[in-house]
Order: C-alpha cells, then structure tokens, then sequence
C-alpha cells in the first residue's frame, strides 16, 4: 500500500462503505452482487487516482486518513470476496507509477511499502503471525525488536560506489523509481563521500523529510508575498525533492533519515537492525537517534504510547512508530510478501488532517478589532479531538485557499494547535457553489470594516464595539494577563448582559449581592470567585500589561517595561524614544504603548485599578549581579534544584533571557531529566553548547560557561518511553 494515513473517508466514501457493507452481509455465502463489484470497482479507480496525485504530482486531494480508509474498505472486500482481486488492484501494489518529469530508476532490489496498524489489537496480531512464523508459539514471547520513528516525508534510495553517492532514486511503485541524484546532491545532511570504511557498493534507504522550523519559514515567506501558505511538510518535501532546478532543492533545507539497506557487496557480518544503522552512522550517515530495542511487544506499546503523546516535542513530523524484529537472520526467516515484509509493522497514530463539510464562514473580532474569518465545520474527530471551527487567517488567505461554504475541505489539527482549514477538494465542489466575500462591515457592531495600507488583517476600528470589548475582559482574566480562575467567555459574557461590568477595571467594583441572584451563582462558586479576583490584584506588573492587551506588547516586552519603571505612573509618563530605546521593546511596540497611554480609557482603567489596590509597582530592581546580561539561555526537562519558573527567573533576575526556543542566538541549553527532544536536537544542530545542572549553577555563579561543555547524560534518553 502506499505510504499514507489511516481512519474514516470523506462523506462520498461513507456513503458508499454503508451500501458495500449492507450487501456484503447479505451475500457472504453467494459471491459479490453487482452493488459489490460495482463498489469495488469504484474504489480501486479512486486509489488509483489519489495515489497519482500523491506520489507523482505531489497534490494530494484528500488526507492520508481518508486515503487509508479507502484502501481498507478495498482490503475488506476482498477479503470477503477474493474473486474480486486482480494483478493490477492498488491493494496488491507499492506507490505509483514514477513521473515522466525524471529518468526511470529499476531498483535492483524492490523498495517495499509496509503493513499498517491502526491500533493495540492490529499489532498484537501482527505479534502473534510473527511468533509462529519463527515457531515460538506464543506471542508473548521475547522476539527482539526495535522501535523507530515513522518520519513523515519521501523514500529515497541513495547508491554509494567506492564511498561516492552515484545515484539517488524515489521509490515509486517499488520496483522503478525517479532520477534525483543532482537535487538529492543539494541536501547539506547528505553525504556526497562516505567516511570510514564504505564497501565497494552500498544502496541507503531512508526518508527525506522537512523540518519544522524550516516549513514555518518558508509559509512566512509565502505570506509575506502574498502567496498561500503550504499544506504540510511532508507534501512540501515532496514537492521540494522533485524540483526540475536543483538549486530550489537546495534551498529549501530539507534533511534525511536511513533506515535501512538495499543492495550491499561487501561490508562487515551484521546480526541487528540496530547494529547495521549503527554501521551507517559510522560513515557518516544520518541516524534518527529516537531507536529503542525492546524485548516484547508490551515494550513495543509503551514506546508508540510515549511518541504518541510527544509526537510534537521532536523538530520534525512523525505520523507513527515503526516496529522490527531487530535480527537479521530472524527477518531473514520471516521473509515477505508481495509488497510488504512480514518482519515489520507501521502502527499509524490518530490522524491530524481529515475531510470535513465546510458549512459556512464567519467572522470573529478580536480585543485589538482584528476581524478573523474562521469556518464552520460539520464536526470531525482529528488531531485527538472533535473540531467544529478553523481558522481561515485573513480575507487573502480566504481567497488565496479559494475555499467556500458547501466545500469538502481538509482540516488540519496538530496537538494544541488551532484547527486550520488547508484547502478544499475541488472535485467535490458543488455545481452552484458561490465565492465568499468578506464583510464590509463589522458582524458585531455594524461599523464598517478597515483594511490599513500595507496590512494583511482588517479590523473593526469602533472602540465601543461589544465583540472587543468583551475579547479584550476575558484576555485581561486570561492565564497570561491577570489569571483569574472563573473569570471565562461565560461568565463576562452574562456578566456584560447584566451590566455588572463595562471593562476589565470593574471586574474589581463587582456587586456580589446582584451577582449571588444570578441563576447558577451559589455562595460556594461566588467565594471562589471573588477569592480569584482579589488574588490577582498581587500579581506582577507584567502580568497587568499583557492582560491590557495593548497591540504588539507580548509577556517579554511587558517584563522589560516592567523591570525599567518604577511603577505604571512612570511607564505612562515616559516619551516614545524612552520606551523605545529600553532592551526587548524597540520602535513598534513603543509607539503602541505610548499610544495607548494616551487614550482617554487608559486613564479610567488605571483609576479603577488604584481605588482597588491592584498592584500598579513595577519590579523590584535585582540584587544579583548581572554576569548574564546578554545571554539567551533555554531551559528543557527536569532539574533537581530548580522548578521551571525558578530556573527561568534565575536566568532573568541575572540579567540574562530564557525564551522557549533554541536559535542561533541562544548562548547555551540547559538539560534536565526527560528533554525536549526537539530543543536538545536543535542545540546539537547549531552547535550551542549544552550544560548539565551542575555547569548551569556555574553559570549563574560567574556569568561563563565550561571550558570544554560537558555532555549532560540525559536521563532517559536511551528509553524514550520512560
């Protein structure tokens, strides 16, 4: 099968899955019916066509969760029906047929898809065939595999002769793959010689992936020339790889993984899947260091449990975990199938995009007056939970995604991130479909709509109106302003109705005795409440400014502002040029502070705050000396001696800064138990130096990092699932 996703299909497919499995039910016994060979005659033509537009033009329709659906269901069918499968069945084939755009390639040893499994009992079940294909009886028994990643990019086969990179090839159906020796050439991570002692001939296979921080880049980039913005990495690594001009290749910055072996003469005797890619690493081949050997398969679920809940720790995406029995001789054995070997496994994790009814779009303004178009979804289980809204961005990126109520779109939802709506499926648009225009006035207030010369983003420019002003209360209440636990969309919401409070300074003027005849309001939750309220008139000056949510002041503007004043009199009297030439604040933000200090609201605002007694002093001056003034330092995993905030502010009270991602700025990371894997990867990548507790104590203690930096050894690092 080809190497895509998993779960439902899209609403064409279920429909006709309904009516497979209705008569597949009723004629088990008789033979396929004409509704079943019809069905499956269908499928296979749709397989077929997505597989086309995945593997040779890299414009892929529909998710990889849809596309596995339609295999499997095919897979069903013919199950129960083997008179229904043929030589050319996409379920009996790998990829597709190569492009006409490269050089065919024969691989002179088929590259093979795996077997996929979806979920616990799918692998167990795997387990157990490979248990008594090596007569071991029992599935519970200690085979010996190893546990990788399942990167999410493109197969690359790369031909080494005498140690010199001669010929790199796509996969494609398996058996001829594409030319794409001169842009693989271009990708920096692989070598062109290999170091050690190489055989006489070495065929690497591997994946060629994009990183994530380069995808982020590169949707700026199209952002910024107003250009839409690009699916995923994996389909832009495709797409990169395939470029007639190597150099765009090579700028794209695209990275590799090997995984295995194809043709070999010569070498060393190798016993283990993890001692022949300890051999590719020695000659300079890049090795996912995410491996675990384990013993058992219940070892083997604890690893895809662990990666599946830190599938977003690494830089990278993954879509799944690959599983292997670790010895040769024992893969050997077990040998293959037509297209997949029976020694290892794929388990695929939840989806993260998916098809979806795009029902309408609609607009949501914001604290500042952005007008944000989002869509409305008919509701889809993706990225671990059901989604009913997206975000569209912009009214650009509307038009440029040509989306449109009534669409079949692809919803994409990665961890924690905000659903978005990538792009419709076309061939499934309906025949009076209409193009959405955006509003030209405000859906909350009706005041007309402003786009600003040379900005991407329309806003609502009436202060009065109730959709920011009821943004801008639940942001002051949020976790990163004033965190007042209670205080949600909700309640401000009932609470603006009821006129109790007009802005967030009144959320400390609150009449109880009104509030406690609110239907749903016992004494118990209004205690909480009130004890919430008056817990943050405490909190920092930073917390206050970013929960003003004055525009471009973020948490590391505000601790600026916060630590060069001494209190919020202060800040308001100071001119643009002062605020401006205070470190981490700069023209953009300055001129927006000023600005907002000199609006009529700021004065009542900071007057409700001063009759209630909320904390209005900017931060203390620091007693420690200042030997990391112009240091960036990271913190990731679990020190002994410090929380995470304690280490942070250690850095901060010493005048040093501790962002949440490692750049080419960042003066060192420091490693705890159980690392960001992504950070630690990053750190090694850039080459900043990496400190273990005891060098970081040293480091607040005189401002220097260690002459050589030790090499922290980090705890469970070599068992990932711990």
């Amino acid at each position: 099968m080809a190497k895509r996703g998993s779960s439902p299909t899209t609403g064409t497919s279920q429909a006709g899955t309904a009516t497979a499995s209705t008569a597949t039910a009723s004629t088990a016994t008789a033979g396929p019916d004409a509704l079943v060979t019809e069905r499956a005659g269908e499928l296979r033509a749709l397989i077929d066509y997505h597989n086309e537009r995945y593997h040779s033009l890299d414009a892929p329709e529909i998710p990889d969760a849809d596309f596995d659906a339609l295999v499997r269901e095919l897979q069903a069918l013919e199950a129960d029906y083997p008179e229904l499968i043929t030589p050319e069945s996409p379920t009996q084939r790998v990829g597709s047929a190569p492009s006409a755009t490269f050089a065919p390639v024969t691989h002179a040893m088929p590259m093979m898809s795996l077997d996929n499994a979806f979920s616990r009992p799918e692998l167990e079940a795997w387990a157990e065939r490979v248990a008594r294909g090596l007569d071991l009886g029992d599935a519970a028994a200690p085979v010996g595999y190893l546990c990788e990643l399942k990167i999410d990019g493109v197969a690359c086969s790369l031909h080494y002769e005498q140690g010199r990179l001669v010929l790199a090839a796509t996969r494609g159906n398996g058996r001829v793959g594409e030319d794409i020796t001169a842009n693989v050439a271009g990708i920096g991570v692989i070598p062109t010689r290999l170091s050690g002692s190489p055989p006489p001939v070495l065929e690497v296979r591997g994946e060629i992936y994009m990183p994530l921080a380069t995808f982020a880049a590169l949707n700026e980039a199209q952002e910024a020339a107003g250009l839409p913005r690009y699916a995923n990495p994996r389909n832009t690594a495709a797409g990169s790889l395939r470029q007639k001009d190597p150099a765009i290749t090579a700028s794209r910055g695209l990275a590799f993984w090997s995984y295995g072996l194809g043709v070999v003469e010569g070498g060393p005797h190798l016993e283990s899947q993890g001692s022949m890619l300890a051999w590719l690493a020695s000659m300079g081949l890049p090795v996912n260091p995410e491996l675990r050997p384990v013993a058992t398969i219940d070892e083997v679920v604890a690893f895809t449990d662990h990666w599946m809940e830190h599938r977003h720790d690494l830089a990278y995406e993954i879509d799944g975990a690959v599983v292997k029995v670790d010895r040769l001789a024992r893969q050997r054995s077990l040998g293959s199938t037509a297209k997949a070997p029976r020694w290892a496994i794929a388990y695929k994790f939840p989806p993260e995009e998916r098809t979806t009814k795009l029902l309408d779009i609609q607009v949501s303004i914001g604290r500042t007056g952005k007008a944000t178009p989002f869509a409305v979804l008919e509701p889809v289980f993706v990225g671990g939970s059901t989604v009913q809204l997206a975000t569209l961005h912009n009214s650009d990126q509307v038009a440029l995604k040509n989306v449109r109520p009534g669409d079949t779109v692809v919803v994409r939802k990665a961890g924690d991130v905000i659903p978005e709506v990538l792009g419709p499926v076309l061939t499934e648009r309906p025949a009076d479909s209409v193009e959405w225009l955006f509003p030209a006035n405000c859906p909350a207030c009706h005041h007309e709509l402003v786009r600003p010369e040379g900005e991407a983003h329309t806003f609502c420019v009436n202060p009065g109106c109730p959709a920011q002003r009821q943004t801008r209360i639940e942001h002051f209440a949020s976790r990163g302003g004033m965190d007042i636990e209670g205080m949600g969309e909700s309640r401000v919401a009932l609470f603006l109705a009821e006129g109790l409070i007009g802005d967030a300074g009144d959320i400390y003027a609150i009449n109880w005795d009104r509030v406690a005849q609110l239907e749903g309001f016992g004494q118990l939750s209004i205690d909480n409440l009130r004890a919430a309220i008056e817990a943050s008139k405490h909190r920092p000056l930073a917390n206050l400014l970013v929960g003003l949510g004055i525009r471009h002041l973020g948490p590391t503007g505000a601790e600026a502002l916060a630590r060069s004043f001494a209190d919020i009199d202060a800040l308001g009297a100071a001119s643009e040029e002062e605020l401006a030439a205070i470190d981490g604040v700069g023209p953009t933000i300055a001129r927006s502070v000023a600005s907002w200090f000199a609006s009529d609201d700021a004065a009542v605002l900071i007057a409700k705050f001063k009759v209630a007694g909320v904390n209005l002093e900017g931060a203390e001056p620091s007693d420690q000396p200042q030997v990391l003034a112009g240091m960036t330092v990271v913190v990731t995993g679990t020190l002994d001696g410090f929380s995470r905030d304690g280490a942070e502010d250690a850095i901060k009270v010493r005048g040093g800064k501790s962002p949440g991602s490692v750049s080419k700025k960042t003066t060192a990371v420091v490693v705890g138990a159980e690392p960001g894997a992504s950070k630690l990867t990053k750190a090694q990548d850039l080459g900043v130096p990496v400190l273990d507790e005891a060098a970081f104590v040293h480091l607040l203690e005189t401002g220097e990092l260690p002459t050589p930096p030790p090499a922290p050894e980090v705890e469970g690092e070599a068992d990932p699932s711990t």
